[in-house]
This record gives C-alpha cells, structure tokens and sequence, in this order.
C-alpha cells in the first residue's frame, strides 16, 4: 500500500511539472497543426522592405583587399558598421565571397533577408520579406531558422510531452480499475491513427 501510495504521488508529481512545462508549448503546437494543415486557407500577402547604403571608404578598401575564401563571415569592422546603419544584426554569419560581391543569406522564420555588398563600389543592398504572424509561428512549430537556443527549447518540450505522457499512461494504469472504459479508450487511440495511416496516406 505504502508503495503505491509513493508511486502515485511521484506520477501525479512529475506529470503536474512536465505539464506545467510543455503547456504553452502543446497550445502553440496544435494551434499551428492546425494552420499547416490548412495553409491553403490562409492568405498572407508578403511585404518587403529595401534598405540602400554605402560603405565608408575605409572599409571599401578592407573590403576589396580581403581574400577571405567563401562562406567566410565579413571582417568584423563592416560587420559592426552594417549593423549599427541597417536593421539587422550580421554578426559572424557565413558569406558568400566572388570576384563581385559579399553575399550574405539571412533567413528567418516567417520571413526571408539577404544582404549583397558589391566590393569595388562599396554598394550595400538590404532586402527583407515578412510574410506575416502566421507563417512566423508555423516557422516556429517546424524549427525553420530559428537558431540554437529555440531548437533546444524544442527538445526540452518534447521531452516533457514524453514525460507528460509516460506518467499519464502509468496514472491511467492505477486508476484503470475504477474506469472501465480505460483501456478500450486507449486502445482506441492507438488503432485510430494507424487504421487512417494504412487506408488514408497514399
């Protein structure tokens, strides 16, 4: 009795955490399930912005007399005084290098950017695509561009779906006695989708 007794205060315990934990996450997951699944639906009109510069003379010259070979980043100087003059932060992003031009991809969810200096000019082209809050959040639900630090947020949240359910299919097990229906509901949880993937997805 005394064991059970612990177990279900561990279970109730960590599956309270973890759904604490994954909360918000489970809500912004099945809100863009649902979006991604009916994209079609869901108009966006994209909107671009330009931005036009020019480097200083300074940096021209750093910037033509650099042999950086490709997909290295821009020297951290014009790396600075692009992002102190544009809405943008470059840091150490890998470049495109050719005989004509620094290119740089600088893609984003829910959007797109690219920025091109051309080396004998010192001509600067900025061009950002914001495609709006929906595409941003399905980015954000598939981990496109999103970086390092929200893909670990994402692997924290699936391990806390993980745990959520572990402990909710062991809460079940303790409680199946008193609920008949239990098992049959799990079961049919299970059996749903696999039937639809069999006889649905070609």
């Amino acid at each position: 009795m005394r064991s059970r007794v612990f177990w279900l205060r561990q279970l109730h315990r960590w599956h309270w955490i973890s759904a604490a934990i994954c909360l918000s996450g489970m809500l912004l997951f099945a809100a863009t399930g649902m979006t991604l699944n009916h994209a079609a639906w869901i108009k966006a009109e994209p909107t671009v912005m330009e931005r036009r510069a020019s480097l200083p003379e300074s940096l021209r010259n750093r910037l033509t007399a650099d042999a950086s070979p490709n997909n290295a980043p821009l020297p951290s100087e014009i790396a600075e005084w692009i992002d102190q003059n544009l809405p943008v932060q470059i840091g150490s992003r890998a470049a495109e290098w050719s005989d004509d031009e620094v290119y740089v991809a600088l893609p984003r969810p829910g959007g797109d950017a690219w920025l091109s200096i051309e080396r004998k000019t010192g001509a600067v082209m900025y061009e950002r695509t914001n495609r709006g809050a929906i595409s941003y959040l399905n980015d954000l639900h598939k981990g496109r561009n999103t970086g390092v630090v929200w893909m670990a947020f994402l692997d924290l949240f699936a391990a806390s779906c993980i745990v959520f359910s572990v402990t909710g299919f062991f809460l079940l097990k303790f409680n199946s006695a008193a609920r008949p229906a239990t098992w049959p509901m799990v079961g049919l949880g299970v059996i749903v989708p696999v039937l639809l993937a069999l006889f649905f997805i070609h």
